[in-house]
């Protein structure tokens, strides 16, 4: 966000707190669900995905409808003379692809497994301009009717944190999605501290804060306290892996802690240096990740 056009957003929503408070509270969180243009990619983005065309090429691509309007899965058959070992799910996070993901995918390939890669609303080859937990975690439960059960769901950033609230079922009338494992790479455990660091950036008041959180419950069906990576992994007890980088400067170690604090089926890997991004294309991040959905599992049929 440019810093003069921040500014002014600041001051509008500094305002606005003691006019209209409600108003603002719904004007904020639409600005929070509003993902980038695709189209508009950065030079670096647009040599990442130009990279990965061949890559790509390698999948057959699915147009799902969801309730809100249509997303793209990636499917990705494992490497030729592979035993099929199951369906891995990939989840990217925030203003990220499948394309982004690639290390992690063809970790999992190379060890058998089929893997499936969302590409979440508004990001990638999917439909729209909005993103949020209700319709992400939707786009996760279409994926699992067409593709699951799945071994595991593997998430980086918000793709993890959508991910854990798949499981749980943290979402009114979306039922949790089947896994047997799950790994979290640099994901955000708390829904209230990222709303709370959004609303300092854009000077939004306590009472349109108010506002932005009954609009959380309204679509979820549970107030925001509720949405925190302790309760949901407790809700959702499977073995859990959360890597994450001490040096991350996007989501702060402090959240993988909390997720750690859910109990003795999480497990947690500091995967020191790395950063926010560069972990996602780290060979023992992933050797870790693809090892952690091979423990204890048995190759089988692929459907």
């Amino acid at each position: 966000m440019a810093s003069i056009g921040l500014k002014v957003i600041r001051r509008v929503f500094g305002a606005a707190e003691r006019i209209a408070p409600r108003l603002t509270g719904r004007a904020a969180f639409e600005l929070f669900c509003r993902t980038p243009n695709v189209k508009a990619l950065s030079d670096g983005e647009r040599r990442a995905v130009d990279r990965a065309a061949a890559f790509m090429s390698e999948a057959r691509h699915h147009r799902l409808k969801t309730a809100t309007g249509c997303v793209m899965v990636h499917e990705f058959r494992p490497e030729p003379g592979r035993a099929a070992a199951g369906t891995v799910l990939v989840v990217h996070g925030w203003r990220s692809r499948t394309e982004y993901m690639r290390a992690l995918i063809e970790g999992y390939r190379a060890a058998g497994y089929r893997v499936v890669s969302l590409d979440l609303p508004g990001h990638g080859q999917s439909q729209g301009r909005r993103l949020n937990m209700v319709n992400a975690v939707d786009a996760v439960r279409v994926a699992g009717e067409w593709f699951g059960p799945f071994v595991a769901v593997v998430g980086h950033s918000f793709g993890g944190a959508v991910a854990a609230n798949a499981l749980a079922g943290s979402v009114k009338n979306i039922p949790p999605l089947v896994a047997e494992r799950l790994v979290l790479i640099a994901a955000p455990s708390s829904l209230p501290a990222i709303f709370a660091d959004f609303s300092r950036m854009l000077n939004v008041g306590p009472r349109s804060q108010a506002a932005m959180a009954d609009r959380v419950e309204h679509l979820s069906g549970r107030p925001l306290h509720e949405f925190t990576g302790d309760r949901q992994l407790a809700d959702a007890p499977v073995p859990t892996l959360v890597i994450h980088a001490p040096d991350d400067r996007e989501v702060p170690a402090d959240h993988a802690t909390r997720y750690a604090g859910a109990g003795g089926h999480v497990r947690l890997h500091w995967a020191d240096g790395l950063g926010h991004r560069r972990i996602l294309a780290d060979k023992g991040v992933v050797g870790r990740a693809v090892g952690f959905v091979g423990e204890h599992h048995e190759p089988s049929l692929l459907h």
